[in-house]
C-alpha cells in the first residue's frame, strides 16, 4: 500500500486546484474532479443505506459495491489507470437478475419512496445516474475506461431493482405514479 495521509490539510488546494494520484494538479471544478466527487457522494449514500436493517446478502453486495466505487474513484484519480474489472459488471448483472426474479413485472412507473431503505436506495440510484453522466462527459475529452461507464450504468439499474426488492422484503408497496391527467 502506498503512503498514508498523516496530515489531512496541506494548503496546496487553497488556490482552487488539487492533486491527482499521478502527481499532476488540476482545477477543483474540472470534469475529472466532479466525476470523482460524485462517485464519492454515491459511496457515502450507500454507506447511509447500509445503516438500515437489510438482508445480510444485500448488505454484503452493497459493501462490495462500496469497494468497487472506491476503486473507481482511484481509477478516475489516476488518468489512464484501470482498477474496476469487467467481471464486476457481470456480477452486478447476475445480482440484478437474481433480485428481479423475486419481483412482479413492473406495469406502472414508480416514485422514489416506500420504505426508508428503498428511499435511500433511490437517492443512491439518482446520484449514480449523475456519476454516469459525468463520467461519460469526461470520457469525451479525457481517457476513461469503458468498464467505468458500464459499471455505473449497470449499478444504476441494479439500484432501481434493489429499491423494489427492499420494499418487497420490508412489506412496503412501491409508490406508484398517478397521472393526474388521466381521463
Amino acid at each position: 500500500m502506498g503512503n498514508r495521509l498523516s496530515k489531512i490539510y496541506t494548503r496546496t488546494g487553497d488556490e482552487g486546484d488539487t492533486g491527482l494520484g499521478d502527481g499532476s494538479r488540476i482545477a477543483k471544478d474540472s470534469l475529472r474532479v466532479n466525476a470523482m466527487g460524485t462517485v464519492d457522494e454515491l459511496n457515502a449514500i450507500i454507506g447511509i443505506l447500509l445503516t438500515e436493517s437489510l438482508p445480510a446478502d444485500i448488505a454484503s453486495h452493497l459493501t462490495r459495491i462500496q469497494h468497487d466505487l472506491f476503486d473507481l474513484g482511484g481509477e478516475l484519480c489516476i488518468p489512464g489507470h484501470s482498477m474496476v474489472k469487467a467481471e464486476r459488471v457481470d456480477d452486478l448483472e447476475n445480482t440484478l437478475d437474481a433480485l428481479n426474479e423475486h419481483l412482479s413485472p413492473l406495469k406502472e412507473f414508480i416514485l422514489p419512496g416506500g420504505s426508508r431503505a428503498a428511499a435511500y436506495c433511490h437517492l443512491a440510484r439518482t446520484v449514480c445516474r449523475r456519476a454516469e453522466r459525468e463520467v461519460v462527459e469526461l470520457s469525451r475529452t479525457e481517457q476513461v475506461t469503458p468498464v467505468a461507464r458500464s459499471y455505473l450504468n449497470r449499478l444504476s439499474d441494479l439500484l432501481f431493482v434493489l429499491c423494489r426488492y427492499l420494499n418487497k422484503v420490508q412489506g412496503v408497496a412501491d409508490v406508484l405514479w398517478q397521472n393526474d391527467n388521466r381521463q
